[in-house]
C-alpha cells in the first residue's frame, strides 16, 4: 500500500463530520490538488468519548461511499505502541508507531557497536545534496546517536512486526513518530535515524521529526519561523537523499504533527515542498471539533447555551482536563474570561473568541486551547450535546468544510 503524495490526518472526536470534511478534499481536487484524507483517533480520544476504533472506519467509508471519492483514504491508529495497538490493528490501514517515550533510553552495548559497524561507511564528511554544509561524522558521532536513537526505532520495529504478522505487510501504511521530545532531531540525527530505521526493515512511508518551536493545539505556531524554514528545508533535503542511499520507500515523506492553524508556517511548508519536488502528510489536531462548537453556538438560544456550559464547566476542571495535554497547551488563565462574562455574550461575541481569526480583536488563543481539550465535557453530556450537534449539523458542517478547505488545504496545497 503506497500512501499518496499529499495527505491530511483529519481527527473527528463524536464521528458526525466525515461528509463535510470529505468536501473539503473534493473542493481541493475540483481546484487542481488532490489531498487524500486520513481520519485519526488516538487511544486517548477513544478512551475519553467512549468510541471505538471501529466506529472511526464505519464514518470514513461512510463518507467516501455517500461522497463518491475516487481516491485513496486512510483510517489511522494514532499514537500507537505495543501496548494499545491491538484494538486498532482490524480497522485501520495506516499506524503512527510512537516512539517519543524510548528516544534517549540508552541502547545494550552490542546494538550500539553494530550500528556504527553498519554506518562506517558514512564516516568523514556527510554532504547531503540540498543542505550546503557538510557534518562531520566519527564513531563517537555514530555512536552517540546509536545509544539515543536505537531503542526506540527497535521498538518501532516490534510494534511494525506485530502489525505485520496481522495484516500483511503490504496492506498498511507506516508512520514513525518522534516529535514528542524535548529537542528537535538535527539534520544528520534524522539521517541517521532514518538510516536504523532501515536497518529495521521498517518501509516507513512518513517521518514526524520535532522541529523548533511550539507546536500548540489549535493555534499558530510559536517560535522564530525562519528557524522552522531552514529545518524543514533541511529535512526534506535528508528524506531524498536517505531514500536512494537507504532503500526507503520512495514514497517517503515529512509528517508535521499538531499541523492544523499553524497559519505563519503555511507559506513556507510550501515553498519547501514545491522546491523540493516533495510529498506531505499534515496531522491536524481537534480542529473539527471546534469548529462544532461554533456551529453549536451559532444554531440557536439552545445551542449557545451548550457551547457556553462546555466552556464554563471547563473552567471548574481546567487542571483535570489539562494535565493531559500539558506539552501542549499554554493558557494565561489570568486572560480566561470569567463565566458571568460568557454568561452574557451572543453567539457572535462567543464565537469571535473561539475562532481562530487573528484580524479579529477579540480573538482569544487562552478560551480557545481550553475549549479544545474540553470534548471529554461533551461527551459527559451524552444526547444532550449529540442533539445539540445534530440541531446544527448544516452550518456545523459548513464551518468544518469552509475551515478545513480555506484555512488549511488551499494554502498548503494550492498556494492561493
Amino acid at each position: 500500500m503506497q500512501l499518496e503524495k499529499y495527505s491530511l490526518g483529519i481527527g473527528d472526536r463524536f464521528g458526525q463530520e466525515g461528509g463535510a470534511q470529505l468536501r473539503a478534499f473534493q473542493k481541493a481536487e475540483q481546484n487542481g490538488a488532490v489531498v487524500v484524507p486520513v481520519w485519526n483517533k488516538s487511544f486517548r480520544e477513544h478512551s475519553l468519548i467512549g468510541t471505538r476504533p471501529e466506529d472511526v472506519r464505519l464514518e470514513a467509508d461512510n463518507a467516501v461511499r455517500a461522497g463518491n471519492w475516487r481516491h485513496g483514504y486512510y483510517v489511522d491508529a494514532d499514537h500507537i505502541g505495543m501496548k494499545t495497538v491491538d484494538a486498532f490493528i482490524a480497522a485501520s490501514n495506516f499506524f503512527t508507531l510512537d516512539v517519543a517515550d524510548f528516544i534517549g533510553l540508552p541502547a545494550p552495548d552490542a546494538d550500539v557497536a553494530a550500528f556504527v559497524r553498519d554506518m562506517a561507511s558514512f564516516r568523514g564528511a556527510l554532504r547531503i545534496p540540498g543542505i550546503e554544509t557538510a557534518f562531520e561524522v566519527t564513531d563517537a558521532v555514530l555512536e552517540k546517536i546509536g545509544r539515543h536513537y536505537l531503542v526506540a526505532v527497535s521498538e518501532a520495529g516490534r510494534t511494525f512486526r506485530h502489525i505485520a504478522a496481522a495484516k500483511g505487510a503490504e496492506n498498511f501504511v507506516t508512520e514513525v513518530s518522534a516529535d514528542e521530545t524535548t529537542e528537535p532531531q538535527l539534520p544528520f540525527e534524522l539521517f541517521f535515524m532514518l538510516g536504523a530505521l532501515a536497518r529495521e526493515k521498517i518501509p516507513a512511508q512518513t517521518i514526524a521529526p520535532k522541529f523548533s518551536g511550539k507546536f500548540l493545539k489549535g493555534i499558530d505556531y510559536v517560535g522564530d519561523v525562519r528557524t522552522f524554514e531552514r529545518e524543514f528545508d533541511s529535512d526534506l533535503a535528508v528524506v531524498k537523499h536517505a531514500i536512494n542511499v537507504f532503500g526507503l520507500p520512495a514514497s517517503l515523506k515529512l509528517s508535521v504533527h499538531t499541523g492544523s492553524d499553524k497559519f505563519s508556517l503555511y507559506p513556507v511548508i510550501r515553498r519547501a515542498i514545491q522546491k523540493h519536488d516533495a510529498g506531505l502528510h499534515l496531522k491536524t489536531a481537534g480542529t473539527t471539533w471546534l469548529e462544532e462548537v461554533i456551529g453549536v453556538a451559532l444554531s440557536g438560544p439552545a445551542g449557545l447555551a451548550v457551547s457556553k456550559r462546555i466552556y464554563i464547566d471547563a473552567l471548574s476542571r481546567y487542571d483535570e482536563l489539562c494535565k493531559p495535554y500539558a506539552t501542549v497547551v499554554e493558557i494565561d488563565k489570568t486572560k480566561l474570561p470569567a463565566p458571568a462574562t460568557v454568561a452574557s455574550w451572543s453567539a457572535e461575541q462567543f464565537v469571535s473568541r473561539l475562532r481562530h481569526d487573528q484580524t479579529n480583536r477579540d480573538y482569544s488563543v487562552d478560551l480557545r486551547q481550553l475549549v479544545h481539550v474540553s470534548f471529554k465535557l461533551a461527551a459527559e453530556m451524552g444526547d444532550e450535546f449529540r442533539k445539540a450537534l445534530g440541531d446544527a449539523s448544516e452550518i456545523a458542517g459548513r464551518c468544518v468544510m469552509d475551515n478545513l478547505y480555506e484555512r488549511h488545504i488551499r494554502p498548503l496545497f494550492l498556494g492561493t
